[in-house]
Parts: C-alpha cells; structure tokens; sequence
C-alpha cells in the first residue's frame, strides 16, 4: 500500500507540475536569472523559468514564464538556447512543435526582455522551408543577429524579425535535396556538418562548426573570410564549443572528431581572436576536458567568467552520463583544478546537461542538479566564486531537463542591460554615480553621449579589461548614453 501511495502522490504532483503555468503576475525580469529548459520531450514544449535568488520573501521561482505572460502560447520542441540582446531575449528551438504538445510555437521566438511579451515568432529558419533545426544566437549589432542550426547560420534581421539569407560558407556540407530524414536519424544531415555557438569578437564572428572547426565571420559581408581546423590539436580532431574569457581571447573544447560520437580529446585550445594563432592546452592526467554533445547538441558545459581570467566545464570518464566534476582553468597561470566535486557532496546530485553559468557581476555559479533521468526532482544550486555552496533552490517536480541559464542584471534603476552570453559584450553598470565596464576588449573606446548626440567624456579600455568612470559631479542632470563597443546603456544623472 505504501508503494501504491508513493506513486499516486508523484503522478499527482507530475500531473500538476504539468497543467500550466503559475501565473507570474507583475514579475520584474530585469534582475535574475532565467533557465532555458528543454521540457519533456514527447509531452510538452520547451519552458522557461526565471529565479529571483534573493528574494526577500521567499517566492524565488516564477515558472514557465513565456505561458504565464503569454496566454495561450508556447515556445517550440527542445529550445536549447537563449540569449538576451538590446532589451530582448531571443531564444532558438530545434523544432516548432513537441510531438506531445497540443500548441505550435515556433524555431525563434523573440520576447521583450523585461516583461516576457512575445513580440516575434516562427516556425521555420530557411525561407525556403527545408529541414533547418536550430541551435544557437548572437548579436551582431543592434540590427542583426546569426542564428546556427542544423544548415549553416542565417542572418536575422532584428527590425523586421526577417531572415535575409545564409552566411555565404557556413552551409552543411551534408544537407541538401534527399537528405531531409527525420530529426531522429541519427544518420541525416542533422547529427553532421551542424552549426553551433558563436562568439562575436574584434569584430568577426567566431562559430563552431561540426565539420569544418571554427569559422571566422566578417558580418559586413555575411562571409566565412577564414576557417580553422581542429587538425592543430590533433589530426581527424573536431570542435565543441566556443567561449570568450575575461582577456578577450576564445577558448575552444575538443571533439575527438567531426561524427558528433561526443567523445572528447583531453585538451582545450586557445585562439587569438586579432592574430588567429593557436595554443594547445593538455588537461592533466586523471582530469577531464570539456564535453561535447553534437549527437543531440546543445551549448555544452563551458564557460567563462567576466571577473577572473577563469574557464569552467563538466568533464569526466563518461562522454554522456558523467555529471559530477566541474573543472576550473586558471589561464593566466595555465593550470586546471577539480574546482566542484559533487560526489563529495553528497545526496547524490549531478549537473544536468549544458545548465551551467557564472553570473557576470557576482562570479557566483549556479547550476541544474539532477538524481536520474527517470526521475522528475531538481534543484538549482548556487556556488560562491570560492565554489562553496551559498544556497539550493527546490523547485516542483517537473521533467525539466534544464539548458542555459542566462542573467539578467539590473544595473540600478538607470536602465537594463542585458549582455549576449560568452561574453561577446562588455558588462554595464552605472551606481552610486559611477560607471563600472567589466569584461571590455582592452583598447575598446568607451564614449559617453548627451541626449543631443555630443561626446562628452571619452575613455579607453585598459588591459584588465574594466574601468570605472565618475560620473556623478561630473556631469550635470539629465538623461546621458553610454557606449563601450557593441554595449549600451542609459545613464540618468539625478
């Protein structure tokens, strides 16, 4: 009887979890972090949940906050990626519809990022209508973003929501007229030749390409100018993902090869993003490197923080299964260190997939922890920068199968920024009036602007990379723009 009660009470609450979204309410979504979900493949479209990690209440989860504050409509099968970019967030599904799912929502959906509105959303990426699964975003300016997918990255038009073309080289060599098999054959174009993150850098952007490594964008042409194969590291060898750390330069994770078998070789590489040289960083013995995950993609467990000159990854012996080792990489002294043992920890907790992030002002780490994959229980725990456990966030009983988290930062009631994941963008922030920059590209120019369109203070980059400007006695009252490369931010002088 008590095995009988025991399942009664979880399909209950599963059913429950289930049934909609709680309702958010009048939610403000400029300061926390949201937590791109996959969902229950099968049975529901994908989700997002947004926590409020200090609340002072208590109330720390709004869940599926696109159904809440958008009645009636849902976000498309296996959303693996989001990013917030000039006031919006963008978010990139592999498909428009869950087989389970009773709504079509769409491959992108473009929301307002302070209030969750849908302002944007569609079913297919390549105008013609072909097999074209998404993966990923990043924004070029505030007019243009790329989206990759399974068929090379599209140029997206951010005014009119339009996809204007594909960037000339980035195509799937794969893909073509007989080849659109179903998105669950393993031997389809899907699974090869597929395009995933992207870093925008010394303006280019940088992607990962299955077959073809890293390619390098020149988005004023929408053209491959360069590509680089994994062939430095290792013969045959492929890419994971890319990442842009503290310094500027990006940081790649090894596939064993371009199959998308998702094992990994036991290096990371570095690429100067000015020169495109290349370093070949061997991970210690008895350590792990990044995992990749083409086979079934998503953005991997690879990150960067924008307050120490830090990388953080999953890694272990298991390529699918191995959740429980996060690694931290001291790159100015070149060396790796078990930085997160959960094991050791106890409760038997894993991270889930790619659902781990360090908050650009905080350095904190928060990431999704699982038992099982047949098990519908997770947590949310948060690291200090130290990796010590500050709290875990319960959450209800869901198949949540958790990707990104992506913060969102208030920068003190002067305006939101809202900074493309990786670090593609420098961080803003105006307090206490002054102006903090973290995470710029050294030598970046940082200008500040009346209302009227006249510089009025202007600054460099230096090569820590931050700044902090006075600007509070400096300027008198009024409404000023500052500008530090691809980054804006509205700055009200009281």
């Amino acid at each position: 009887m008590t095995l009988i009660r025991s399942l009664f009470i979880t399909a209950t609450m599963l059913a429950a979890a289930a049934s909609g979204p709680v309702a958010a309410g009048n939610v403000n979504y400029s300061d926390g972090v949201f937590f791109i979900n996959e969902d229950w493949y099968g049975h529901q479209n994908s989700t997002v949940n947004f926590l409020k990690p200090d609340d002072p209440e208590g109330n720390y989860w709004q869940y599926r906050v696109i159904q809440a504050e958008n009645p009636g409509r849902e976000l498309g099968c296996t959303n693996q990626y989001g990013a917030l970019w000039h006031g919006r967030m963008y978010l990139i599904a592999k498909q428009e519809k869950d087989p389970g799912a009773t709504i079509t929502g769409g491959r992108i959906t473009v929301v307002d990022a302070a209030t969750m509105k849908i302002l944007h959303q569609q079913t297919e990426i390549d105008p013609s209508g072909a097999q074209c699964d998404g993966r990923g975003f990043v924004g070029v300016d505030e007019h243009k973003g790329y989206i990759s997918t399974s068929n090379g990255i599209w140029v997206f038009d951010l005014d009119t929501f339009t996809v204007t073309g594909q960037v000339d080289g980035s195509a799937n060599p794969n893909a073509g007229e007989g080849n659109d098999k179903p998105n669950t054959d393993p031997t389809g174009s899907l699974y090869h030749g597929q395009s995933g993150t992207m870093v925008l850098a010394e303006g280019c952007v940088f992607a990962a390409h299955q077959q073809y490594g890293v390619l390098v964008i020149d988005p004023a042409r929408d053209k491959v100018v360069e590509v680089i194969p994994m062939d430095f590291v290792q013969e045959g060898a492929g890419i994971g993902s890319i990442v842009r750390s503290k310094d500027g330069d990006l940081w790649l994770s090894v596939a064993k090869n371009t199959q998308g078998t998702g094992a990994a070789l036991n290096y990371i590489a570095r690429l100067d993003p000015k020169t495109l040289e290349t370093e070949v960083i061997a991970i210690p013995e008895g350590m792990y490197g990044p995992h990749n995950s083409w086979y079934a993609w998503t953005p991997d467990a690879f990150t960067a923080s924008r307050q120490q000159n830090a990388l953080y990854w999953k890694g272990g012996a298991n390529r699918w299964f191995s959740g429980t080792q996060i690694y931290r990489f001291d790159i100015d002294s070149r060396t790796v260190s078990l930085f997160i043992d959960l094991d050791k920890e106890g409760a038997n907790w894993k991270l889930y997939g790619c659902s781990l992030g360090v908050h650009p002002v905080t350095d904190e780490i928060y990431m999704s922890l699982y038992h099982e994959f047949g098990t519908p229980t997770y947590i949310t725990r948060r690291y200090s920068p130290q990796g010590e456990i500050i709290r875990d966030y319960q959450m209800i009983m869901n198949y949540w199968f958790p990707s990104l988290p992506v913060f969102a930062v208030k920068d003190g009631g002067a305006g939101l920024e809202t900074p493309a994941t990786e670090s593609s963008r420098a961080y803003m922030e105006y307090r206490d009036g002054i102006l903090r920059i973290a995470g710029g590209a050294p030598g970046t120019a940082v200008e500040i602007y009346s209302v009227g369109g006249s510089s009025v203070i202007s600054h460099r980059i230096p090569a820590s990379g931050s700044v902090e400007i006075p600007l509070g006695g400096t300027l008198s009252s009024g409404l000023y723009i500052a500008r530090c490369g691809s980054s804006t931010l509205k700055v009200a002088i009281p």
